[in-house]
């Protein structure tokens, strides 16, 4: 018979990267568990931190890790989970950088792996902030947080009702909307990002739905030379969000 999958949690971290930025950036974490001999390598360093931290220490047999967690490599965080942000946070977030707000909004994204690489490439790509749907969307799970190899940590996240309405207070605050749609005539790297940008990737299976492509100011699409007409939707959305990295350092050098 085999073993049930763990129940995805927003509580727990699993994997060594995402509970040692759990550290570093301060979350509030109640207690680590590590597997029995798990003591080589970054764990040491973790279980340093820990202690310095006056986290709480549990050593437990790694058949019991395995229930609460997927790949969990040996230790597991009960933390706090996400503290959610404002979308009003998001946007004064780049107003005290003195920077173009640049947001990234996920519509309809349910796979975590998707949804953790996706704020992954935010992070990198120097995003203010990441919105997701209470509805047809994904919480941030430890299977979220691990894929994000640590971005939940540092990437604002605000969780809102409506998209469209989100989209809505975007606009006010003058950020253009860009949608990904295969369908748009009009490719990626033609369209100007340098401004303030509210980025929306949809789902793999469906795209953005129609009531949100219909309050995008521009679509585009990313050119397919295969028999696959569509790139994943982490791959995607990284693609258009280092086309906006790629024209602000063009910019930046045209400049000087």
């Amino acid at each position: 018979m085999e073993r049930p999958e763990p129940e995805e949690r927003e509580d727990l971290l699993a994997g060594r990267q995402p509970v040692m930025e759990a550290l570093k950036s301060g979350r509030a974490i109640n207690k680590l568990v590590i597997a029995k001999g798990a003591r080589e390598g970054s764990i040491r360093e973790i279980l340093g931190m820990a202690r310095d931290k006056g986290i709480p220490i549990t050593e437990l047999e790694r058949t019991v890790l395995d229930q609460e967690a997927r790949h969990h490599q040996g230790i597991i965080a009960h933390v706090a989970p996400v503290a959610y942000v404002e979308v009003e946070e998001i946007l004064e977030k780049a107003k005290a950088k003195g920077e173009p707000p640049f947001v990234l909004l996920l519509d309809g994204l349910e796979d975590p792996h998707n949804i953790g690489a996706l704020l992954r490439t935010a992070e990198g790509a120097g995003a203010h902030g990441v919105v997701i749907p209470k509805r047809r969307g994904g919480a941030i799970t430890s299977t979220v947080a691990k894929a994000s190899a640590g971005a939940v940590e540092y990437v604002p996240i605000a969780r809102v009702t409506n998209l469209v309405q989100t989209v809505g207070q975007l606009k006010k605050a003058g950020l253009w909307i860009i949608g990904s749609a295969m369908d748009a005539p009009q490719p990626y790297f033609r369209q100007d990002f340098k401004g303030p940008v509210g980025l929306i990737v949809g789902s793999e299976g469906k795209g953005i739905s129609p009531l949100l492509r219909e309050h995008c100011d521009h679509l585009v699409s990313i050119p397919m030379g295969g028999k696959v007409d569509s790139l994943n939707a982490s791959v995607a959305g990284a693609l258009l969000m280092y086309e906006r990295v790629r024209q602000l350092q063009e910019g930046a050098t045209t400049q000087q």
